[in-house]
C-alpha cells in the first residue's frame, strides 16, 4: 500500500512514519489534550500525565504503519488531522490491566484504568470470536478543520488500511459525544457504553466530570 491514501481539497492523508512524531505530538498539545472531555475537564496538563509512557506507546503503533496524518499541502504540509491506532490481540487485555495499576495517580492514569476496566468488560475478542482487532486510539482534527468531513475521512481511510492489513474488526473508545455520532454516521455500531456518571472511586466520588452532551464512554465497531 502506497503512504499516500488520498488527496481532496488540499488536503493529502497519508501513512504517519516515526520521524514525524514529534510534529505531531507538538500538534496533539494544542489540539487533542485541551479538547478531549476526560482530559480537558481535569485541570492537569494531561500531556505531561505520563509522558514517556504515551511516546512510547504512540510510536510502537506508528510502527506498525496503521496511524494517519491528514496535511494542508496548500500550507506547507501543516498537520490538520491525525489518527493513532494499532492492532490489539487478546493478551493485551492482561498487559493494559498491569500498565493501568503500575501508572501513577494521574488524569492519563486514570483514564488507563478506567479504559481497561471497560475493555475487559466488553472482552470483543470473545464477543466477536477474533484473534485480532484494529483498535482506533486517537483521532483528532484541527479546530479550523471541523465541520468539513476530515474526521469521517480520516476514519474510512483506517477502514482501508484495517482491511489491507487483514483485520476483521475495527474499535474505536468514543469519549466525545461528537465522535461517537461521526462514527456512527460511518456505519460503525455502538456495543457498549458507561456512563461516567456510574464510574466512581473506592470512596464513592464520580471520577470524570465532563460537561454535557459528553455523558458516556462508547465502544463503536464495524467488521472490515
Amino acid at each position: 500500500m502506497s503512504t499516500e491514501l488520498c488527496s481532496k481539497n488540499g488536503i493529502l492523508i497519508r501513512i504517519m512514519k516515526v520521524e514525524d512524531y514529534m510534529k505531531v505530538k507538538d500538534f496533539m498539545g494544542g489540539n487533542f489534550y485541551n479538547g478531549e472531555p476526560l482530559c480537558a475537564s481535569s485541570g492537569e496538563d494531561v500531556q505531561k500525565c505520563c509522558e514517556k509512557e504515551n511516546d512510547e506507546y504512540h510510536i510502537s503503533m506508528i510502527e506498525q504503519g496503521t496511524c494517519l496524518l491528514a496535511l494542508n499541502e496548500n500550507d506547507g504540509g501543516r498537520i490538520v488531522g491525525l489518527v493513532l491506532a494499532g492492532g490489539q490481540v487478546p493478551s493485551d487485555l492482561e498487559k493494559h490491566r498491569k500498565e493501568a495499576d503500575e501508572m501513577e495517580q494521574n488524569t492519563w492514569g486514570r483514564i488507563a484504568v478506567f479504559l481497561s476496566i471497560v475493555e475487559r468488560k466488553v472482552n470483543i475478542f470473545e464477543r466477536y470470536g477474533i484473534s485480532k482487532l484494529l483498535y482506533s486510539h486517537i483521532t483528532n482534527v484541527a479546530a479550523s478543520m471541523r465541520g468539513q468531513g476530515l474526521g469521517g475521512r480520516l476514519a474510512n481511510a483506517l477502514i482501508e488500511v484495517g482491511k489491507s492489513k487483514g483485520f476483521p474488526l475495527m474499535v474505536a473508545y468514543c469519549s466525545s459525544f461528537y465522535s461517537a455520532r461521526q462514527k456512527e454516521a460511518l456505519g460503525m455500531e455502538c456495543i457498549y457504553q458507561q456512563a461516567y456518571a456510574d464510574y466512581k472511586d473506592e470512596q464513592g466520588q464520580v471520577v470524570f466530570k465532563p460537561a454535557a452532551p459528553h455523558t458516556h464512554l462508547r465502544i463503536m465497531a464495524i467488521k472490515l
